[in-house]
C-alpha cells in the first residue's frame, strides 16, 4: 500500500474546495486526485479514481451527501468518507453515520485536525467533532428522544421543510436547485417512509416534530 493518501473533495462550494486543496496540497502524504461539485458527479469520480478518503459535504444539489456517502461506499468499499459540513444537528449526523461515513467534522475544524482525521481515516479510525461524539453517546445510552424524521435523508428533510411551508413541487425544485421529477420522487419517499397519505399530513408531522417553528 502506498504511503500517499489519495483524497477526493465533494462539495458544491468552489471556494471551500479551493481552500481545502490549497492547504492539503502542501501535505507530503496527501494527494488530491479529484474534485466534484455534486453528489452524482462525486460518486462517478470515486468510481473512476477509487480514492482512500473522500471529504463529503452534506447539503448539495441533486442527491445529498448522505445518499452520496451510501453510493460511494457501494462503488468503492475501501474508500473512507469524512463528512465535512457546517451542520451538527442530530437529523444530519445519524443518517450520515448510518450511510457509512466513518468521521463527522464541522467546517470550522483546524487544518492540523483535518489532516489528522484524514490520516486516521486511512487507518480506519473515526474522528468526530466533540458535539457529534456527545450526541452519539446520548443515542447509545438511550437518552436521546427519537423522531420519525430520523428515517429521512437530509434532502428529504429539506423537501419536507418546503412542503410544510406550503411550497409546490415546482417551487421546491427551484428553491433546492433540483429537477421537479426529483422532487416528486422525494415526496413519494417521504410519504412512504412516514406512512402518510398526503402532503397535508406530511406538513402536520413536520410542524409536530418542530422541523420548522409553529409560528413561521
Amino acid at each position: 500500500m502506498s504511503d500517499t493518501i489519495r483524497v477526493v473533495l465533494i462539495d458544491d462550494h468552489v471556494v471551500v474546495r479551493v481552500g481545502l486543496r490549497a492547504f492539503l496540497d502542501t501535505q507530503p502524504d496527501i494527494e488530491i486526485v479529484g474534485e466534484a461539485d455534486s453528489g452524482e458527479s462525486g460518486v462517478d469520480l470515486v468510481s473512476q479514481t477509487l480514492p482512500d478518503v473522500v471529504l463529503m459535504d452534506l447539503l448539495m444539489p441533486g442527491i445529498d451527501g448522505v445518499e452520496a456517502t451510501r453510493q460511494v461506499r457501494a462503488v468503492s468499499p475501501h474508500t473512507q468518507v469524512i463528512v465535512l459540513t457546517s451542520y451538527a444537528e442530530d437529523e444530519r449526523i445519524f443518517p450520515a453515520i448510518k450511510a457509512g461515513a466513518l468521521s463527522y467534522l464541522l467546517k470550522d475544524v483546524g487544518p492540523e485536525k483535518l489532516v489528522a482525521a484524514i490520516q486516521a481515516a486511512r487507518r480506519g479510525e473515526a474522528t468526530l467533532h466533540p458535539t457529534v461524539a456527545a450526541r452519539l453517546m446520548s443515542e447509545i445510552n438511550g437518552t436521546r428522544e427519537t423522531s420519525p424524521l430520523d428515517l429521512l435523508t437530509e434532502r428529504e428533510r429539506d423537501v419536507l421543510t418546503c412542503i410544510a411551508r406550503g411550497m409546490s413541487n415546482a417551487e421546491i425544485a427551484q428553491h433546492l436547485v433540483i429537477g421537479e421529477r426529483t422532487v416528486k420522487t422525494h415526496v413519494s419517499n417521504i410519504l412512504s417512509k412516514l406512512h402518510l397519505q398526503d402532503r397535508t399530513q406530511a406538513a402536520i408531522m413536520a410542524l409536530r416534530e418542530r422541523l420548522i417553528p409553529l409560528d413561521e
